[in-house]
């Protein structure tokens, strides 16, 4: 067993990823735009300046920071009101911690979202650290969450798991060195990201 487990948050730990998805094709609704298929996957993990660019890419004709500021705002609302665990989330986690493994999350989210969605789960004191997307110069799938993340809890990467329901988070945990899993929900395996698997890790 690896000594540091690192957990992804919207759509891992918290059943919020959903919201994002419907935030996005509501916001090119508002936005006059017609609706990209696969753009919430696209989008998904991203931070800051990645995800205007995504967002640029698949919708030239908008404003890609109001476009964003629109979403997340509703989707953050969305979330609070709505918030739930994923199954067996606290249970994967307890399941490290008892066994004296080091946790921590690496969300693209603000940190006090963060805070605010670990408190109403009660899940505040379970992670030894906390990395949120704007703490790193490039977001998913750029690798800087991850190895912040490892940083902080003084694991080197390549004995860390990452836990991701995202294809660009998964990139991002391989590309940190961390034997990555993941756990579909909204999106499933890509082939980019079964090429880019180690060997050992292809089905």
């Amino acid at each position: 067993m690896k000594k540091g487990a690192i957990f992804d948050m919207d759509g891992l730990l918290t059943d919020t990823e959903r919201w994002y998805a419907a935030s996005w094709k509501e916001t090119a609704k508002a936005f006059g735009q017609e609706w990209v298929p696969d753009f919430d996957k696209f989008v998904a993990g991203t931070s800051g300046a990645g995800m205007l660019a995504v967002i640029g890419k698949h919708f030239p004709a908008v404003d890609a920071q109001a476009f964003k500021e629109h979403c997340v705002q509703q989707a953050y609302r969305l979330g609070e009101e709505n918030l739930r665990e994923m199954p067996g989330a606290s249970d994967i986690v307890r399941f490290f911690r008892e066994r004296g493994v080091k946790t921590a999350i690496a969300s693209s989210s603000p940190g006090d979202v963060i805070q605010r969605y670990l408190r109403k789960l009660g899940l505040e004191e379970s992670f030894d650290a906390v990395v949120n997307g704007f703490e790193v110069a490039h977001g998913k799938p750029a690798p800087d969450i991850f190895l912040l993340a490892a940083e902080r809890i003084g694991i080197p990467p390549e004995d860390c798991y990452v836990f991701e329901d995202g294809v660009n988070g998964c990139l991002a945990g391989i590309a940190a060195g961390c034997a990555t899993v993941m756990i579909p929900d909204l999106f499933q395996p890509t082939e980019e990201l079964r090429q880019n698997a180690p060997e050992s890790l292809k089905a």
